[in-house]
């Protein structure tokens, strides 16, 4: 299959330039073709805090499966009980395309070597009253496979999407999602990868006039899990938020690379992400770009990272980036701070008669807590505070950096 076969002929670009300096997100080359990308070296921009070494496997641009037998179990039956799911066959299948555009070569290989996009539509005007989780099952840590993944809110729709990823695979994915005019959609990316998995994901969004999008990423498991959400605020009074929460054990690299985009008028947007970091190699990666456009006025638009590393030997890079083309808004900032136990909350509850390693334990689970509750889904809350209550327990967090090691 060549690249022209794949790429929709409204959407065809020019070839990514190599090598060549970016200064800001909004400058990213985009191509449909995975060679205008070239191998990743980690000197670019994108990938220059990523762990390039093990994400190799996901630079190969060949045909990972045949036919039915796939690296993933899809598991979908509660959006098809609900009538959620539209065929979508062809690269040229809309609105497969409509606002994707691959911005490295990874997105670029799952674009052209998955043939038939996952669509999920919420209809037009209803309300779905409970939330609906795809789970996505990996059949291997041996096991390649690509996806593109439409997840389409069409006017005046409300609803909650879950993404739930667990089990063992190396897998690429893009996930294209559209909030029509109206609409009011959440989107959680649950990874929960076995630790032998390699996932990386790009996760592009527009927002419509009047329009409501909740994005969330929550990475607890996978030995590489690089999630890179965009958000397009495009339509008069589009709202957005995008909540991110990790926590990396030994050995795990947590990445996820934020674009905001305000594009519309009277647009809001806010960006929170936290994380957490225990054990030697214990790698998280956050960078954060916000971009308020020159016809954005009247925007209001905050970010903030923030990190708590548990113990010697873990390491959080986190970068804010702001970059505003028009005078007339009505806020913006943004702010960062990666660190220890906060002393003063530690002292005030052992004061209150608290041992030390409870008291540490509080701190942590308050610090997380913030994002957990703002899932609003009861199955996903639950499970992610006993996983912080397990990582906590398996893990030397708790315990005073003298008493830690190395």
């Amino acid at each position: 299959m060549t690249a022209t076969d794949t790429t929709p002929q409204h959407l065809v670009t020019e070839p990514a330039e190599r090598f060549v300096p970016i200064q800001t997100r909004s400058e990213r080359p985009t191509s449909f073709e995975p060679a205008d990308f070239g191998t990743p070296t980690g000197r670019e921009v994108n990938w220059k805090l990523s762990d390039v070494k093990r994400l190799a496997p996901l630079f190969v641009d060949e045909e990972t499966e045949a036919g039915d037998d796939t690296g993933i179990d899809y598991q979908l039956a509660e959006l098809e009980s609900r009538g959620l799911l539209v065929e979508s066959t062809g690269h040229d299948a809309a609105p497969r395309g409509e606002i994707f555009l691959p911005e490295d070569v990874v997105s670029a290989i799952a674009w052209k070597r998955c043939a038939n996009a996952l669509h999920i539509r919420l209809p037009e005007g209803r309300v779905q009253d409970e939330p609906v989780i795809a789970r996505l099952i990996g059949k291997g840590a041996d096991r390649r496979s690509n996806a593109h993944i439409v997840i389409e809110a069409m006017p005046g729709s409300e609803g909650t999407v879950v993404l739930h990823h667990s089990g063992s695979a190396q897998y690429a994915q893009n996930v294209e999602i559209i909030v029509r005019d109206g609409a009011r959609l959440t989107l959680i990316s649950v990874q929960d990868w076995e630790d032998d998995t390699v996932h990386a994901s790009a996760h592009q969004a527009v927002v419509g006039e009047g329009a409501y999008l909740k994005h969330m990423v929550v990475s607890f498991g996978g030995g590489v899990a690089r999630v890179n959400p965009s958000m397009r605020l495009a339509g008069l009074h589009a709202e957005g938020d995008m909540y991110g929460l990790s926590f990396a054990d030994s050995g795990q690299h947590i990445e996820s690379q934020v674009f905001m985009f305000h594009e519309g008028v009277a647009t809001r947007g806010n960006v929170l992400y936290k994380g957490a970091l225990q054990g030697t190699g214990a790698r998280s990666v956050w960078i954060g770009d916000v971009l308020i456009g020159s016809g954005a006025t009247d925007t209001d638009s905050y970010e903030k990272n923030q990190n708590l590393v548990l113990t010697d030997g873990a390491r959080a890079d986190s970068i804010p980036n702001l970059e505003i083309k028009t005078g007339d808004i009505a806020g913006a900032g943004h702010a960062s701070t990666t660190g220890r136990f906060d002393d003063e909350q530690l002292f005030y509850l052992e004061s209150r008669g608290i041992e030390e390693e409870e008291a540490r334990r509080l701190v942590v689970i308050g610090f997380l807590m913030e994002i957990v509750q703002k899932i609003g889904v009861p199955e996903i809350e639950e499970r992610l505070a006993e996983a912080i209550e397990d990582e906590l327990r398996l893990g030397a967090g708790l315990a005073p950096a003298s008493k830690v090691g190395a």
